[in-house]
């Protein structure tokens, strides 16, 4: 295997399951129960451990370069990563047990704890520390340490997951056909 390639292996009979569409770059890991769905990507350096628990990406959302995405066993309390349909996931996450819904926007260097939630529409602001069990509303920018709300979105705002979505999808095509010609 080249030093290029993504790492992607099953742990017992939890085995990955990763849609033909998706990109995954090369220096991803992605390991255990995990579902990457149609037209997601999985940026450089990100690593996805399905070990404990179930970890989903939606369609057409994107997980960007260096974030990391765990959750506990269910067995103490744990619950699943789950991200829904045209989600952004910024440089440098850090996400546990957390859900983002469909459109939801997470900025660079948060980090989302378990049962933490951020809702359709909803903004997490870069560098935000979302506690456990905390949700971030539709319509609402949520940011600092711990995070709470921070403002109302302006119009237009709550698009910004959507337009980054479909900027990605674009990035991985070109991503892709790059890294076919190397």
């Amino acid at each position: 295997m080249s030093t290029m390639e993504p790492l992607i292996f099953a742990i017992g009979d939890k085995k990955p399951v990763i849609h033909e569409t998706a990109f995954i770059a090369p220096g991803v890991v992605i390991c255990g129960d995990v579902e990457i769905h149609a037209y997601a990507s999985v940026w450089y350096g990100c690593v996805l451990r399905g070990d404990s628990n179930k970890i989903v990406v939606g369609e057409r959302s994107n997980i960007q370069d260096g974030t990391v995405i765990h959750c506990d066993d269910p067995e103490i309390g744990g619950v699943p990563t789950v991200i829904g349909k045209n989600a952004l996931i910024g440089h440098k996450c850090m996400l546990h047990g957390a859900t983002v819904e469909d459109g939801g926007f997470v900025g660079m260097c948060s980090t989302m704890l378990d049962g933490s939630v951020v809702q359709t529409g909803g903004y997490l602001a870069a560098g935000a520390f979302l506690s456990p069990r905390k949700v971030v509303p539709k319509g609402e920018m949520w940011a600092g340490m711990p995070a709470k709300k921070f403002r109302d979105l302006r119009e237009g705002e709550d698009a910004m997951a959507l337009a980054g979505s479909a900027h990605y999808v674009e990035e991985a095509h070109t991503h892709m056909g790059a890294l076919s010609k190397r």
